[in-house]
């Protein structure tokens, strides 16, 4: 049985997906109810923990759904995080994927040669092949890499973060993580 401390709510946009999926867009229980109160959202799903007070008792909310449609913006923030996202957490020059904090980024073109901090200058690279790339040219290096950068759309790094499930589901958010998994016939 859950604790009322590790009962974060899934928010869904109120198309029911979730607002994000990497991270995964979740609310702590205070907020979640707080959101219900002022009538902002729908509850979805519940756990079997409620929450009390001398007045009232409620089931907290599992899934909810927001009332109105928050529209995702077309164009992503250039961040770290965000380039980290769009190569899968892959370096782009030696294929392997590495955890966040053992990653860094890499100029194609480097800046000391008039190259720019922008989507579609960099890659995502481990230190290794940071350090050999260095401030070389990629025909310099012969270092090419796997995927030429290019900005992507939101849909796209959504799409690359239901890649990467967060270590806790609930049951009750099954439904709504995984769009294109197959049904099961009863």
């Amino acid at each position: 049985m859950a604790s009322i401390t590790d009962s974060p709510a899934l928010v869904l946009n109120a198309d029911f997906r979730p607002l994000s999926y990497f991270p995964l867009s979740l609310w702590s229980w205070q907020d979640a109810v707080k959101a219900v109160f002022l009538n902002r959202v729908n509850i979805v799903a519940e756990y079997d923990v409620s929450a009390r007070s001398p007045s009232f008792t409620m089931k907290l909310p599992s899934v909810i759904a927001l009332r109105e449609y928050i529209p995702l913006s077309r164009q992503p923030a250039f961040t770290r995080f965000n380039v980290f996202l769009r190569d899968r957490f892959n370096c782009q020059y030696c294929g392997e994927w590495f955890p966040v904090h053992e990653l860094t980024f890499d100029h194609v073109v480097p800046r000391s040669k008039g190259g720019r901090t922008n989507w579609d200058n960099v890659v995502t690279a481990c230190s290794v092949c940071n350090l050999r790339k260095a401030n070389k040219s990629v025909k310099e290096s012969e270092m090419y890499p796997q995927n030429m950068p290019k900005q992507p759309s939101t849909w796209q790094l959504q799409e690359n973060g239901r890649a990467f499930p967060p270590n806790y589901l609930h049951k009750s958010w099954h439904d709504f993580l995984y769009w294109d998994s197959e049904l099961q016939e009863e």
